[in-house]
């Protein structure tokens, strides 16, 4: 079973505690269906104390544990602050020490918007990229001078240390864990379960440090990069394994080792994402679509897209477009 907690403070903002709650419960339920009904992520809320907290918003949430109760985690949570953060960076004093204690035991944190302020306070985004809520950009970059700041960029990673910048972000990062725990299909399930318009894929939106990502093999960051650049292309692996001076197995082996998928469905993971962001934002035909992102037959093109996302890419139009208004109210075309 996975374990995941957030950590609760007067001025956090309680809808970047409560979707990501709700997303991987819904994955967890999902999940258990393959294991006898058996719960596969145990989601705790940790506040100063166990007594009922009632946030800036008014909204009361009741903590499970108190900080200090903290058990190990493959996941813990860092909601927004709700506007000045800088008093919940006073309070937050008191367990600055446990964050970076975690953080060296391999615990994935991630903070959301302002968040990042707390990771920052405690010196675990020294040198490390980060971003944090667009309105604090000059504020954060004069408060930590050293961190990396991506201002164009929604999440960020290094190592075992995430930020995201928005609400809408954190559910894009919750969608990639939760392919991570339980793979593609319970991933695109739950993506669809909560609007498939508020994601881009992990690959698409994340800024990973070269050095400090999830693997430090130089020749696959190449291959990574010119399968990007080359999406167009009929590309073959045999061929790229040639340029970089490799054989074809192991190319194949190393990819798979660093980056946990063979190159071929890192490839068609990249042509998907591409596709989506051309279905929300363009009026080409899905044949063009599937022209633009390297792929002439149509037919395969539309059996990759469900394979990937769970449903047509007409169908993934229609669900995008109905939620993007035109300034007159009108539904944008």
């Amino acid at each position: 079973m996975h374990s995941a907690a957030a950590i609760l403070y007067p001025d956090a903002l309680a809808t970047s505690v409560t979707l990501p709650m709700e997303i991987l419960r819904a994955a967890s339920q999902m999940a258990s269906l393959q294991s006898r009904g058996k719960e596969q992520v145990q989601f705790l809320l940790a506040g100063p104390d166990r007594k009922m907290l009632k946030l800036a918003s008014g909204i009361t949430l009741k903590p499970d544990l108190a900080y200090s109760e903290l058990p190990a985690l493959d996941l813990l949570l860092l909601p927004a602050i709700w506007r000045n953060p800088l008093p919940t960076l006073r309070q937050a004093d008191q367990w600055n020490g446990q964050l970076r204690d975690m953080a060296a035991a391999g615990t994935r944190i991630c903070s959301v918007g302002t968040g990042s302020y707390l990771l920052a306070e405690a010196g675990l985004l020294n040198a490390r990229a980060a971003t944090t809520h667009w309105n604090y950009f000059e504020q954060f970059s004069r408060r930590y001078p050293d961190v990396l700041l991506k201002t164009r960029h929604l999440i960020t990673q290094s190592d075992n240390i995430y930020c995201v910048g928005s609400v809408n972000s954190i559910a894009d990062l919750m969608v990639h864990i939760v392919e991570e725990w339980f793979g593609s299909r319970t991933a695109r399930a739950i993506e669809n379960q909560f609007s498939p318009e508020i994601r881009r894929s992990f690959v698409a939106a994340a800024y990973q440090n070269e050095a400090d990502s999830s693997h430090h093999d130089e020749t696959v960051v190449q291959a990574q990069q010119w399968l990007q650049d080359n999406l167009q292309q009929r590309i073959s692996m045999e061929q790229l394994a040639q340029r970089l001076r490799i054989s074809g197995r192991t190319f194949n082996r190393r990819f798979k080792q660093a980056t946990g998928l063979s190159p071929q469905a890192y490839l068609q993971s990249l042509r998907v994402a591409s596709a989506k962001e051309l279905l929300r934002h363009s009026n080409l035909n899905i044949g063009e679509i599937a022209w633009q992102v390297g792929l002439q037959d149509v037919s395969y093109f539309s059996q990759l897209f469900r394979r990937h996302s769970g449903m047509s890419p007409l169908r993934y139009r229609e669900a995008v477009r109905g939620k993007l208004f035109a300034p007159d109210g009108r539904s944008a075309t």
